[in-house]
């Protein structure tokens, strides 16, 4: 019994509030870990277990090993496969081989990137250099200077630069995958329907709601708005994911610049306005704020700073400026969705399946009518004077 309950340890995790939580899944072992590491010949006897990650939605823990500092994180199979995860790795080597400072994604000796041991996918990544220090922000906590911000700006322009000869398809259906294939149709609704189709914990999520009303009365008037400037969103592998606790840095300073970039489990094809509009949504809008009553939950320094850093490596137009404006109100409801279908069909957390429905799908996009919205998407739409 004292072993299976060793087994299920729990760590404390980010919850989807301002709170910590119970994480879903079970914490990492040092046997299961060194069990893991038998597969991946380059990551060495396995020595110390250092670090349990509190981030929410798999398990993650650094290991040291007599040859180097491994990051191991462990999915349920429900949430990620081994070709799942291939289909990122893919992208970090492309990045990796165009210059791009990411991680290193050790291969089992039979060369494959992720292995399956049970109910569980496990992927290992050498550990990047720089220094964590956003490690315990929550989501959606803001830059703590404007040169983090403008540094970040850079390197996610960086990026997308190095990304334009990375042509594989757009990702399978799975959950927990930021996609871009709603909102970027001229018509919304069919799009959203086979959506809905394509993951069954979200069809039954939505049996008894008015979705489409919903979507309408929230989310068509905001797609009007981008509907001229669909012809800028060129189709390209991104990130998805670009917040400050996804980045190494190169010293613990104010002035620190990007060393790594980390998590690519959300990356996908969507197109790099996206991305931008993603990077603007998770750094300078303090959403967990905004229950409380909080004002002046934006950010507009930082917007300013990331957003120079950006147009200094790839400048943007005033199409595209505008563009960006328009898609940012959007630029969550796609990802909201996979997390209702992972909150629904795999935790069963019926708190966290309407937060992200009611709260993130329909709350964040309603949020961009308010009048700190509006002076968001005015402060993005002045740029396009300027271009």
């Amino acid at each position: 019994m004292e072993a299976a309950s060793h087994h299920l340890t729990r760590v404390l995790s980010h919850g989807m509030n301002a709170d910590a939580v119970i994480s879903d899944w079970p914490a990492l072992t040092s046997s299961e870990v060194t069990r893991v590491l038998r597969h991946y010949p380059q990551a060495g006897a396995p020595q110390r277990l250092i670090w349990h990650s509190p981030r929410p939605f798999s398990a993650g823990c650094v290991m040291t090993t007599s040859t180097m500092d491994v990051f191991v994180k462990r999915h349920h199979l429900s949430a990620r496969d081994v070709a799942g995860l291939s289909e990122e790795h893919g992208f970090i080597n492309h990045l990796r081989s165009r210059g791009i400072a990411v991680s290193e994604v050790l291969t089992t000796a039979d060369g494959a990137t992720a292995m399956t041991d049970g109910h569980w996918t496990y992927e290992v990544h050498g550990v990047a250099p720089g220094v964590d220090l956003y490690r315990d922000a929550i989501s959606w906590t803001p830059f703590s200077s404007r040169v983090h911000a403008h540094e970040a700006g850079k390197a996610l322009a960086r990026l997308h630069l190095a990304a334009q000869d990375y042509a594989a398809p757009a990702r399978k259906a799975q959950t927990l995958v930021s996609s871009f294939t709603i909102f970027s149709q001229p018509d919304p609704l069919p799009a959203l329907q086979r959506y809905i189709e394509r993951y069954p914990a979200i069809a039954d999520y939505l049996k008894d709601r008015d979705w489409r009303g919903e979507a309408a009365d929230t989310l068509l008037p905001l797609h009007a708005r981008l509907l001229p400037y669909l012809d800028e969103l060129t189709p390209l592998w991104t990130h998805n994911d670009w917040h400050a606790s996804n980045l190494l840095w190169s010293d613990r300073s104010a002035a620190a610049g990007v060393e790594t970039i980390l998590d690519f489990g959300l990356s996908d094809r969507t197109c790099a306005l996206h991305d931008l509009a993603t990077a603007i949504e998770r750094n300078v809008i303090e959403w967990l704020s905004i229950p409380e009553g909080a004002r002046n939950v934006v950010h507009p320094d930082l917007l300013g700073a990331m957003l120079d850093g950006y147009h200094l490596i790839r400048p943007l137009t005033a199409r595209q400026w505008m563009a960006l404006a328009a898609l940012l109100p959007l630029v969550h409801a796609e990802f909201a969705l996979a997390e209702l279908a992972y909150f629904h069909g795999i935790t069963r957390s019926a708190q966290n399946a309407s937060l992200a429905y009611d709260t993130y799908y329909l709350g964040h996009a309603a949020w961009f009518s308010s009048a700190e919205g509006q002076r968001l998407l005015a402060h993005i739409e002045q740029r396009a004077d300027q271009a």
